[in-house]
């Protein structure tokens, strides 16, 4: 694509606008230590609900987002639209149980929610699995947000076209690196916070521009869906459009839109925004109000449908360009430089929090909880800063070396790995002394083997293997998301198993030892009851 001096200076413009913000962050709602990990990571535990629902949106709603989701619906219709039912389980779901675990949080000091799980099993082992499974599901998500920046760049024509070096091509995206760097470094979660509301204000604001400006450019919504039928009808090889259009297999929308909406909130960038609300009540009162960041949502998956209507014909066949051409074709060039800069804020925003949340685990559930020296809470976050560098530096390496195919595959398999560990923590939250510990981690190990596998077998026109989120199950005869089938025989093992030990536990034999003596069992989080003999 051919450079434009207006939109690069706009985008720049506003790039620098959020890098100041970056570093400034660190002196707003100013922290007692910033070498306290409540503090870098959690911003002291007291964002109130302003501030809560613009760094959840932030979070939720990230660039590649903002590309992939019309992305989707460029490339296969109407089934791109998973998207928006997905939100209504997330939030739900995260009504159902974000509340209590934030209280614990706040009465306990979680940080991450392996120290969720250590407390409640007790069990290492089972700790390490949900940390080794957080830090690789954030790993290629992180990734996704560099490609996101990638496709921006592209699209405004920064490089520098074949004959020139392979660091000149990718300076822009080292340099936006470098930055997101030294202010998460600095300023921890207050960067994204603070970032979040320009962000958040700029992506309202062009997308709602958008859906009002381009429609009218089309002829309407009418002709919009009738000529984007048309396009997908001709790319099926249908003669009817309509049908074309919203053919949906209902089995695979259903647990795609159920498995995605219930994974977000056990991802670690996900906890680490909740653990940073001010309690309880912040947290249940933007679970109610936070689904208007859906009808965004749904808007932004229209001008997928656009694109499809005006007829973009995507670089290199990629469509993650269609929604970047379309706002070149239908707006001046200082509102493309405002919509770039909002999507790359939409890249940086989740980006720092998601490096943030991968540093808290490995200085807090590897690096502390298996040191046998003691680690102090400065210590700690130092750790964690570094890590948060690490982690960015690998997903660099990761978006520059490999293809972008694989960042997706990997991507796919971080999103069933991650839902694998949603009977751990609810078991915990709500039925602890029917959970077995030793249950969850067969249940786990079980479900992350199964789909992977499934995965791995899945085929395409284009691919041999990893094709594809969907398969059908040995078990049933419909395809489903892989995730949800994973998901169900974890549920199988986990509940058979717990249901066993503790029958076994309640029909064995006591020994002649008063109640006094008898070690304590933990059923609810803070409170003990006398626990049978082993």
């Amino acid at each position: 694509m051919s450079f434009n001096a207006v939109t690069f200076g706009v985008f720049l413009s506003l790039f620098l606008l959020v890098t100041g913000m970056g570093f400034v962050a660190s002196r707003w709602r100013r922290a007692n230590d910033l070498n306290h990990l409540d503090e870098w990571a959690l911003g002291g535990r007291g964002f109130g609900g302003f501030v809560t629902w613009f760094l959840l949106g932030g979070d939720l709603y990230s660039a590649y987002t903002l590309i992939a989701v019309p992305a989707a619906i460029f490339s296969i219709g109407a089934f791109g639209f998973y998207a928006v039912p997905n939100a209504v389980v997330l939030y739900s779901l995260g009504f159902l149980f974000l509340p209590k675990l934030v209280r614990l949080a706040h009465e306990k000091g979680y940080v991450t929610l392996t120290d969720f799980v250590n407390d409640r099993f007790k069990s290492p082992t089972l700790g390490l699995a949900i940390t080794l499974t957080g830090l690789l599901a954030t790993l290629p998500y992180l990734a996704l947000q560099l490609i996101g920046l990638e496709v921006i760049f592209a699209s405004m024509g920064l490089n520098f076209g074949p004959q020139a070096s392979w660091f000149l091509n990718h300076l822009p995206l080292f340099v936006a690196f470098g930055v997101l760097a030294a202010y998460t470094y600095s300023s921890g979660i207050r960067a994204p916070a603070l970032i979040a509301f320009l962000k958040d204000g700029l992506t309202y604001i062009v997308v709602i521009v958008a859906v009002i400006v381009i429609p009218i450019k089309l002829g309407g919504f009418g002709n919009i869906f009738a000529d984007a039928g048309e396009v997908i009808a001709a790319r099926n090889n249908t003669t009817d459009p309509e049908a074309a259009a919203i053919s949906v297999n209902a089995s695979i929308y259903m647990t795609l839109a159920l498995g995605s909406g219930m994974a977000f909130f056990l991802y670690p960038h996900a906890i680490t925004g909740v653990f940073a609300a001010r309690g309880a009540k912040t947290v249940r009162r933007n679970m109610s109000v936070l689904p208007i960041y859906t009808v965004l949502l749904g808007l932004v998956a229209l001008l997928g449908m656009m694109a499809l209507a005006a007829g973009i014909k995507p670089l290199n066949g990629n469509p993650q360009f269609a929604v970047p051409q379309l706002l070149i074709e239908m707006f001046p060039s200082w509102f493309v430089g405002v919509a770039f800069a909002a999507i790359a804020m939409s890249a940086l925003v989740p980006a720092a929090i998601m490096a943030i949340g991968a540093g808290n685990l490995v200085s807090r559930n590897i690096i502390r909880q298996f040191s046998r020296k003691d680690i102090s809470n400065h210590r700690e976050t130092s750790i964690s800063k570094i890590v948060s560098v690490l982690i960015k530096v690998g997903a660099l390496v990761f978006v520059l070396t490999l293809d972008s195919q694989f960042a997706l595959n990997f991507q796919l398999l971080g999103g069933i790995w991650i839902l694998q560990t949603i009977p751990t923590v609810l078991l915990g939250l709500f039925t602890v002394r029917f959970a077995d510990r030793h249950a969850l981690l067969a249940g786990w190990a079980v479900g992350i083997a199964y789909g992977t596998i499934a995965a791995y077998n899945v085929t395409s026109a284009t691919a041999s293997h990893f094709g594809g989120s969907t398969a059908v199950p040995f078990f049933m005869s419909s395809p489903m998301y892989i995730a949800i089938s994973a998901l169900i025989l974890n549920l199988v093992i986990t509940l058979t198993w717990s249901l066993v030990a503790t029958t076994l536990r309640r029909d064995r034999p006591r020994p002649d030892t008063p109640q006094s003596d008898r070690p304590a069992e933990r059923d609810e989080i803070g409170t003990a009851t006398p626990a049978p003999a082993n």
